[in-house]
């Protein structure tokens, strides 16, 4: 049992949402073999990592007295650990190399029709028609486009046709985890990070910066929870859809740096296990 002397007054209120975020990742460390020691040595690192790097005081240096006294890791340990730079997460080739001819092949009006679905594309083609060939050609030249297209054949993320053209079977990208676990691992620490940051810095902020809202109905019945979960992945693929082809468009004239953009939704839905009751709607802010 946690001790309430530990955590000051303004951390109270973090406790039942804290444990309801993590209670999911918890079951997911749980059924892949990652041990509470284990996780609490990975904890004691970030704990040690955020407060080096990220409260450090303007003009001063940052001492093992002072990442002790915000952590509560006692100063030998938090010597130990120090020192090891921010982490880094760095993008696996496949998972850059397939996102980008992916993106590109729904957003680049030279690879989409009127409606701006991907066009089902030859293997090959004359200069300047669109073709697999030039469409991965087009974002890497790194690996040839057979090579890529034996790759995404063989994963199911395209198929030939009757006319052996070569069609996407999928309106995004969606790793899976029988295939593709190295990347469906790294989007869920990408998106989820990116949703955890958006929510942590509005609560931080002094006003609300990001947007993190939801839509949610409690007390339906099962049919019509698979109905609206269903709708809402429509328009959530149509909202991405849209984002992605402006997105690829504004990139042909930005000039580059240092900044990056993620435009993120989900859908969920549950059994609460309660008795069901009048559905309520509501609209959270953040």
């Amino acid at each position: 049992m946690s001790d309430s002397r530990d955590t000051p007054p303004e951390g109270g209120g973090l406790h039942a949402p804290l444990a309801r975020l993590l209670r999911p990742l918890i079951r997911l460390l749980v059924a892949r073999g990652i041990t509470f020691p284990a996780l609490t040595d990975l904890l004691r690192e970030l704990y040690v990592n955020v407060a080096e790097y990220d409260f450090v005081l303007p003009g001063k240096e940052q001492t093992d007295s002072r990442v002790s006294l915000l952590t509560g890791i006692h100063r030998k340990e938090v010597r130990r650990l120090r020192g090891a730079g921010a982490p880094v997460s760095a993008v696996p080739a496949t998972v850059s190399r397939t996102g980008r001819i992916v993106a590109r092949w729904l957003a680049d009006p030279a690879f989409t029709d009127a409606k701006g679905q991907p066009l089902p594309l030859p293997r090959n083609a004359e200069p300047g028609k669109p073709s697999f060939e030039s469409l991965v050609a087009g974002v890497t030249r790194d690996v040839r486009p057979r090579a890529v297209l034996d790759e995404w054949l063989d994963r199911g993320l395209a198929f030939a046709d009757a006319q052996d053209r070569i069609v996407l079977a999928e309106a995004a990208y969606l790793p899976r985890a029988d295939g593709d676990a190295e990347a469906q691992l790294y989007y869920f620490g990408r998106n989820l990070h990116d949703h955890f940051a958006a929510a942590a810095e509005n609560i931080l902020g002094p006003s609300p910066r990001f947007l993190e809202r939801a839509v949610h109905y409690d007390g339906l019945s099962e049919e019509l929870a698979g109905k609206l979960e269903a709708r809402a992945r429509e328009l959530a693929m149509e909202a991405l859809t849209q984002a992605n082809r402006e997105a690829h468009a504004a990139c042909r004239d930005d000039a580059g740096g240092t900044h990056r953009w993620n435009f993120g939704l989900y859908v969920y839905r549950e059994a609460e296990g309660r008795v069901p009751g009048a559905a309520a709607e509501r609209a959270d802010k953040g």
